[in-house]
């Protein structure tokens, strides 16, 4: 194996907004904060969570709440 081309790998600790917490080697750093992990996301967990990060569905919903499908592009 070829010297010095290897990234240099970190002993993270990795905190995801439920409290789940776990230590790691990543590239990424020393600590990383997430917001879904697999003890919180709806596939491993099998319950459904909205997660809304921004405001995402309200926009969606604002933005097409008027809109009646296919009537106003046939008009």
């Amino acid at each position: 194996m070829k010297k010095d081309i290897h990234p240099e790998t970190f002993k993270a600790k990795i905190r995801c907004h439920c409290g789940y917490e776990a230590e790691l080697l990543t590239t990424k750093g020393v600590e990383i904060e997430t917001e879904i992990c697999s003890n919180c996301h709806p596939f491993y967990t099998g319950k459904q969570r909205f997660v809304d990060t921004a405001g995402r569905i309200d926009r969606f919903r604002k933005k097409y709440a008027n809109f009646d499908g296919l009537k106003k592009v046939a008009k």
